[in-house]
This record gives C-alpha cells, sequence and structure tokens, in this order.
C-alpha cells in the first residue's frame, strides 16, 4: 500500500509539473521575456568531492540522459572549489549546479540559485545526511573532549558537513575550533580530508556520512582506521540548484527530468550517495542551515566570505 501511494504522489507530481511547465511556456512567448530557445546548451557545475577526471566519467549517465531530456547538449566541469561554483554562476558560466547545503545558501544569495531537487536515499527514504567526525585509530581519539591539542582537517569554508556543522559540534561541546586544535586546515575535498586522516597528516578530520560510507565501500578508506567518533543531527541533503534567471520553462524541464528520472540512470553513476530518486524541494527547506549560520556568525553575502 505504501509503495502504491508514494507512486500516486510522484504521478500526481509529474502531472502537475507537466501542465505549470505548458503554461509558463505560454507566458514567456506571450511576454517576450528570454525563452528555451535561447539556451543552446546548458552548463551543470559540480563542487569537488573527487578526482575532477573520475567526477567528469562518474557524471557522464547523467549528463548523457539529461541532454536527451532537454534536447540541448548539457556540459559538464568540476570547479576547483566551491567558490569557484558560486562565482561561476554569478557570472552565468554555469546554469545549475549540485551545492552543498551551507554553499547553496550562499549562492542564493550571490549568484540567484534557486533549490529544485534534493536526493533520496534507497536504504533509508531519507533526504538527510549526517556530517561526521572521524578520527586516526592510532591518534588515541575516542571523543570529543580528546580533540584539544590535536590536528585536525576541515573540508571546505563553504562545506556543511566539512566545515559549518563541525564548528557547531564542535563549540557545543565546549571545543573551540580556531584555537583548541595544534593545527588545522582545509583539505580541499571530502575525499583530501579523509585521506589526510588515514595516513596520518592529521590525528581527525570531518566529513558527510555519505562520503565516508562510500569510501569505505569503495575501500578507499579502512573503517578500523578512520574510525567515527562522533555524528550531528540529520541535516537536509545537498541541493541540484538552477541559476534564477534561466527562463521559467528550462527551470521546470530540468526539475521534471530530475524527478522522473529512472533508477537505473541514477545508479549507473558511481558514488552517486546510495541516491534512489530525486523529490522537489524549496529556498525555504534550508532555513535551518541559515540559522545556524547566523548562530556561528558566518556571513553568508559573498562568496569570498566563506574563506574568512
Amino acid at each position: 500500500m505504501r509503495k502504491i501511494l508514494k507512486m500516486s504522489i510522484v504521478v500526481s507530481l509529474l502531472l502537475c509539473l507537466t501542465v505549470f511547465l505548458s503554461a509558463c511556456q505560454l507566458s514567456e512567448k506571450t511576454t517576450g521575456e528570454t525563452t528555451i530557445e535561447d539556451i543552446k546548451v546548458l552548463k551543470m557545475g559540480l563542487i569537488p568531492a573527487d578526482d575532477a577526471d573520475e567526477m567528469l566519467r562518474n557524471y557522464k549517465p547523467i549528463q548523457e540522459y539529461l541532454s536527451e531530456q532537454l534536447g540541448i547538449p548539457v556540459e559538464i566541469q568540476v570547479t576547483s572549489d566551491y567558490t569557484a561554483a558560486i562565482e561561476a554562476m554569478r557570472a552565468k558560466h554555469i546554469d545549475m549546479a549540485w551545492f552543498g547545503p551551507f554553499s547553496y545558501i550562499i549562492a542564493h544569495n550571490v549568484a540567484g540559485a534557486e533549490a529544485i531537487v534534493n536526493g533520496m536515499k534507497s536504504e533509508t527514504g531519507s533526504a538527510t545526511y549526517k556530517s561526521v567526525i572521524v578520527a586516526n585509530a592510532n591518534s588515541g581519539i575516542k571523543t570529543l573532549e580528546d580533540l584539544k591539542g590535536k590536528s585536525f582537517a576541515f573540508v571546505d569554508p563553504a562545506s556543511t558537513s566539512g566545515n559549518l556543522i563541525p564548528r557547531k559540534m564542535l563549540i557545543e561541546n565546549g571545543i573551540d575550533p580556531d584555537n583548541d586544535f595544534s593545527n588545522s586546515y582545509y583539505a580541499g575535498t571530502h575525499n583530501a580530508a579523509m585521506y589526510a586522516v588515514a595516513n596520518g597528516k592529521v590525528d581527525a578530520g570531518a566529513t558527510g556520512d555519505n562520503v565516508y560510507e562510500r569510501m569505505v565501500k569503495a575501500k578507499e578508506i579502512d573503517s578500523a582506521v578512520n574510525t567515527v567518533i562522533y555524528e550531528s543531527e540529520p541535516i537536509p541533503g545537498s541541493p541540484i540548484a538552477v541559476r534564477g534567471s534561466l527562463p521559467k520553462i528550462m527551470k521546470l524541464k530540468i526539475q521534471l527530468a530530475l524527478v522522473k528520472m529512472d533508477q537505473q540512470v541514477i545508479h549507473k553513476v558511481d558514488g552517486w550517495g546510495g541516491i534512489s530518486n530525486y523529490k522537489t524541494v524549496k529556498d525555504s527547506d534550508y532555513d535551518v542551515v541559515r540559522e545556524t549560520a547566523k548562530t556561528l556568525g558566518m556571513d553568508v553575502s559573498s562568496a569570498e566570505a566563506a574563506n574568512k
């Protein structure tokens, strides 16, 4: 019964989106707004989570699927860091991007990004994930208290699970992330942070549970060496966002294509994060992340602010 109800909801959503899409197309033709015909190539940006060439190979099934659904070529690029993805959207060098929750709210403020979908995990049916703090088993770290005086790797200033939430967890547990470590730095990517822990370059680091699980499964790290010592409360999942100035019909076509994307396409993508399907989201779904950033006094008014 639950599966039937879920399918009914999905079908109803697709019908509503299709009708709305047709209405938007008519509106653009009559008002003289930029139309879908003006978009010759759709450019998608990816924040760096792995080797750039490997990510491009992994996302090729999505690239081909979207190109077929939208009827235009789709290009994918991996940006050098989170800030570069935000700036690329602001400069209209990319039309859509996969952001983390924190980098998304910055992109929304800076580049007019609009969240359209979020991935549902196949194992849990949840659209959330968690930040985890991982320690090298040889470091002697068992609890957050043990982190004082140790070295630590964050991911990126604009990373949610690799910076924003870990800082919140540390502060809530009496640890000053700026003064209580012997050394700390930004590794640049989630993989790099976990490799730094595995290789003993740092005593501990932060990442998302989805990244941790993927790396363990791929045997890129060993859970007996990279041990999870703490995890956060659930965080709203990473959204796919579009540039707000895109034609409405294009935004809806992208959203519709992602919502109805078949699991066979999703599962072709190595490291896609255990996602089974996509559901629509709205900007206000990320207000909890905004409130966390505000509580921590983190500036979200510019892409450069994320690096301060």
